[in-house]
C-alpha cells in the first residue's frame, strides 16, 4: 500500500527540536512526540498528490482533524506543539522536493541551527506570512490547559528567540502574527479571518453553552483564510448531542477522526478488565501508562460517583447516561459482518418520514444477522437533508422492491403514520408479507425494543449484526420515554439526534422473530398464520 505524501516528517522533527517539555521532572527537555502522536501529525499534514504551490487548506487531504482520547493521555502539550508549528514553523505546502532541497531555518528568521533535507517527491513546507490561532475552549481553566503548556514550551527553547514575549492574554507572533484564547464568555474576536484553531474538549460544547456555533463561525472564519482547526476532546456523551458527536458522525470525508477504540468485549465493570482498557488506551504514550497506578485512584474515586463519565474520560469511549436505551458496548460484541447472497430469507424493518427525520430499511435473516441492504450501490437509508428537503418516495419505494425480487422477503414491518399510500401498494403486491406495525403503540413497541434489548445483551443469542455506523448513531441516540403501565418508547434527546435506523433495526427483528415462530422456516412461508401481540 502507498505511502501518502506528508508534512508529517519535516514537522516531526521540526517540532522535537524547537519545543521544549513544559512542566515536571523534564522540564526544558526536548519534546518527543510518542509514535501515536506522530502518526497524528502525519496525518493530520497528509498533502494530496494534486496539491498546487499556492493551495492553503487546499493542499490537504482534510480540511479539520479530531483527537479523541483519553484523560492524561497528552492531548494539552501536543496540542501546544501544534500551536508553536502554525505560528511560526513549515505548515503550508511549498512544492514538490526533486531531491536536494533542504528546509534551513536561517531563511525563516531562526538561528537555532535547525536543517531538514527533503526526500525526492516529498513535500516542502513553509510558515503562514501571518498567522493568527485562536485557542478556544468552554472556559479560562479549559484554555489554561493548551496556553499554559505553550507558553513554557516556546520560553525554555529556541523558539523564545522568535518569540520573545509571551503574554498572559495573547502572544505576538513575527510579522504581525498573534495566538489568542477565546471562551464562551470572550467571543468578541470571533469572526475573525483564522489560519489555525484548536478547538479543545469539543465534547462538552453544546447549543445550550453556545459553543457549537461558535465552531460554525470559526469554521468561516478559517475558509476564508484557508486555515484548517483541529478538535481534542474526551469520548462525549451521546444525548448531548456535541460538536465532537456532530463532527464524528458528519459524513464529511475531508475530516480526519482519530478515535482509538479499546477492545469492546472488555468490561468497564469489572476491575481486571477496566485496568486492560486502561492499558490499551495509554500503550502509545509511556508517561501516562508508566504512571497507571495513580490514574487509576483517580479512576476509582470518579467511578463510585459517576461510572459513565469515569467511562468515557478514563475508558475512551462513548457512554451514555442514565437516559440510554441500549447498551452500546454489547452492541459492538455482536459486530460479525459478512455477506447475504441473494435468494436468503430475510425480514425487513421499515421506519419512514417525510421532511425532518430520516427513513430507513433494515434486514435480518433467519438466522439472526441483522444488515442495511443495498439498492443501487447505497445503503437503503435517506436523509432528507441530501436529498432537497425531503425523502425520495419514489427511490424508496422501487428499493422495497428490488429487496422482494433479490431476496426471499418472508416479513416486512413497517411504520406507517407518513407513509399508508406506499405501504397499501406494498400489502397489495406481497400480502401476508407486509405488515403495518405502529411504533407509537407503548404496549406492542415496549415488548419489542425489550426483546431486542435482550438479544443484543445475552452472548448466546443469535443476533448478530453488520458494521452500519449510520445504525450505531442512532441506536446510541435512543432514550427511553415512560409511558402508564411501567412501559416505554423510544425518543430522542434532541431533534438533531436521529434515531430511525434504531427503529427499523428494531422492527426487522421483531419481525424476523414473529416469523420464524409463525414457521418461515417450512418451504412455502406465505402458509404460516400471524399471531399479533398487544
Amino acid at each position: 500500500m502507498a505511502v501518502e505524501p506528508t508534512l508529517g516528517g519535516l514537522l516531526g522533527d521540526w517540532i522535537e527540536w524547537h519545543c521544549r517539555v513544559p512542566d515536571g521532572e523534564g522540564a526544558g527537555d526536548h519534546f518527543e512526540l510518542a509514535p501515536e502522536q506522530l502518526d497524528f501529525v502525519a496525518g493530520h499534514y497528509t498533502v494530496k498528490r494534486s496539491a498546487r504551490i499556492g493551495e492553503k487548506a487546499q493542499a490537504f487531504r482534510y480540511r479539520r482533524s479530531q483527537l479523541v482520547r483519553a484523560q492524561k493521555w497528552g492531548k494539552s502539550p501536543l496540542i501546544a506543539a501544534f500551536v508553536c508549528a502554525e505560528g511560526v514553523g513549515p505548515v503550508l505546502f511549498a512544492g514538490w522536493a526533486v531531491g536536494g532541497e533542504v528546509y534551513d531555518c536561517r531563511d525563516h528568521g531562526c538561528g537555532c541551527g535547525f536543517l531538514y533535507e527533503y526526500e525526492p517527491g516529498e513535500p516542502m513546507g513553509r510558515p503562514w506570512p501571518t498567522p493568527l490561532i485562536q485557542i478556544t475552549a468552554t472556559t479560562e481553566d479549559q484554555t489554561e490547559n493548551t496556553y499554559g503548556a505553550l507558553r513554557p514550551m516556546i520560553e525554555l527553547g529556541p523558539l523564545a528567540e522568535l518569540i520573545p514575549r509571551t503574554g498572559e492574554e495573547f502572544i505576538r507572533l513575527p510579522n504581525g502574527g498573534r495566538i489568542d484564547v477565546v471562551t464562551s464568555k470572550a467571543t468578541s474576536r470571533l469572526g475573525q479571518r483564522v489560519t489555525f484553531v484548536p478547538q479543545d474538549e469539543t465534547g462538552i460544547w453544546t447549543d445550550g453553552n453556545k459553543m457549537t456555533k461558535t465552531a460554525r463561525t470559526q469554521r468561516r472564519g478559517l475558509a476564508g483564510m484557508g486555515g484548517r482547526a483541529i478538535e481534542t476532546t474526551n469520548p462525549w456523551d451521546p444525548s448531548e448531542n456535541s460538536q465532537a458527536q456532530q463532527t464524528f458522525e458528519s459524513s464529511a470525508k475531508d475530516i480526519l477522526r482519530d478515535f482509538r477504540h479499546p477492545p469492546a468485549d472488555l468490561r468497564w465493570s469489572v476491575k481486571r478488565e477496566r485496568i486492560e482498557i486502561m492499558r490499551f488506551n495509554y500503550a502509545g504514550v509511556p508517561w501516562a501508562l508508566n504512571n497507571l497506578q495513580g490514574i487509576m485512584a483517580e479512576v476509582e474515586e470518579l467511578d463510585e460517583k459517576n461510572p459513565a463519565e469515569a467511562e468515557r474520560f478514563f475508558g475512551n469511549r462513548v457512554v451514555a447516561g442514565s437516559r440510554s436505551w441500549l447498551d452500546m458496548a454489547k452492541w459492538a460484541g455482536k459486530l460479525k459482518p459478512r455477506e447475504v447472497p441473494a435468494g436468503t430469507k430475510i425480514a425487513l424493518g421499515f421506519d419512514g418520514s417525510d421532511v425532518n427525520d430520516w427513513s430507513g430499511i433494515r434486514a435480518e435473516t433467519l438466522t439472526g444477522y441483522q444488515f442495511t441492504p443495498e439498492f443501487n450501490g447505497r445503503p437503503t437509508i435517506w436523509d432528507p437533508a441530501q436529498t432537497n428537503g425531503r425523502i425520495p418516495r419514489g427511490e424508496v419505494s422501487a428499493a422495497v422492491e428490488y429487496l422482494f425480487e433479490t431476496y426471499s422477503v418472508v416479513r416486512m414491518y413497517c411504520d406507517p403514520p407518513y407513509w399508508q399510500s406506499e405501504i397499501d401498494s406494498w400489502e397489495a403486491l406481497w400480502e401476508k408479507r407486509v405488515i403495518r406495525f405502529v411504533t407509537s403503540s407503548p404496549p406492542r413497541m415496549h415488548l419489542a425494543l425489550e426483546r431486542f434489548k435482550t438479544d443484543v445483551g445475552l452472548k448466546d443469542s443469535i443476533l448478530t449484526h453488520d458494521d452500519c455506523q449510520q445504525t450505531m448513531f442512532h441506536l446510541r441516540n435512543a432514550v427511553e420515554r415512560s409511558q402508564p403501565s411501567m412501559r416505554y418508547i423510544l425518543g430522542k434527546a434532541s431533534d438533531e439526534q436521529k434515531i430511525d435506523l434504531a427503529m427499523s433495526s428494531v422492527l426487522a427483528h421483531e419481525a424476523a422473530m414473529d416469523a420464524i415462530a409463525d414457521g418461515a422456516n417450512v418451504d412455502d412461508p406465505d402458509e404460516y398464520v400471524h399471531v399479533m401481540s398487544y
